[in-house]
């Protein structure tokens, strides 16, 4: 599944052809993906000026001068595509301009098309619980400790709680806590005041790092232009069972199951 850094990499290349571009043309394919796309889709998509795109958590938002804001999440599989030179079986939307075409090609279909008021964004179901962007102000030390005050859950899997943090996925967990040398089994409420203060930076900049290098090259993963991402060949720890940790501690990565998922750590450096 494309993670936080992989939609971030898509929204700024879609950026650099949509930022101000009229839609001419908007074309669906089949009538829904993991749900139904809206019934207005294409009559508020056409003739609309995108006046600026974002990113909240994992879902890219695409804002229009018609106070409406299109919301696309990637699901397992999805991904844009810029001026393809075929079509492919599993192209659901079109979006043209009058100097390019956009396609949302999603073979397992579990992503998502929504239109919402933008005025209404910070109330739309899928944003009004989560937590703090990684990237932004809010995710701080004190943040953490208030959020995980007495949780005997692991750290890890209070990580991927997107009440607590908004956008974090399975890849970028496991790297951030061996950046911190914090143990993914550790309860969450246990960890302390000095290795939350080292978390918050490790989280920053295991995210940053992913984004500069164009996201992780998993699965179908690619970038609008189509490029892939090369930041999992600098994984520390993740898919790196029996591979020596990079720290030189002595410790050999380990592969556990938390929450019905791969965790990998160094059993060494990470307490």
């Amino acid at each position: 599944m494309p993670e936080l850094p992989e939609v971030e990499t898509t929204v700024r290349g879609l950026a650099r052809f949509l930022d101000g571009a009229r839609i001419t043309r908007v074309q669906l394919n089949r009538p829904d993906l993991r749900r139904p796309f809206p019934a207005d889709l294409v009559q508020v998509l056409t003739g609309a000026t995108i006046t600026g795109l974002s990113r909240r958590a994992k879902y890219g938002l695409v804002h229009l001068d018609r106070d409406a804001t299109m919301i696309f999440h990637l699901g397992m599989s999805g991904r844009w595509r810029i001026d393809p030179a075929a079509a492919e079986p599993h192209d659901h939307l079109l979006l043209e301009t009058e100097a390019h075409r956009f396609v949302l090609c999603d073979p397992r279909r579990f992503g998502s098309v929504d239109l919402v008021a933008s005025a209404a964004l910070e109330q739309w179901p899928q944003f009004a619980a989560l937590g703090p962007e990684p990237l932004g102000p809010g995710l701080t030390p004190a943040h953490l400790k208030a959020a995980l005050k007495g949780k005997v859950q692991s750290i890890k899997l209070c990580l991927l709680d997107q009440r607590i943090v908004a956008g974090l996925g399975n890849i970028y967990v496991c790297e951030a806590l061996w950046r911190a040398g914090i143990r993914p089994t550790k309860p969450a409420g246990k960890v302390t005041g000095p290795q939350l203060a080292r978390l918050v930076p490790a989280i920053v900049a295991v995210l940053e790092a992913a984004i500069r290098d164009g996201g992780s090259t998993l699965r179908d993963y690619a970038a609008p232009s189509g490029e892939l991402g090369y930041f999992a060949s600098s994984f520390d720890v993740y898919g790196r069972e029996g591979a020596p940790c990079h720290r030189a501690d002595g410790g050999v990565i380990a592969r556990i199951a938390q929450g019905g998922r791969s965790t990998w750590f160094c059993p060494i450096c990470q307490k």
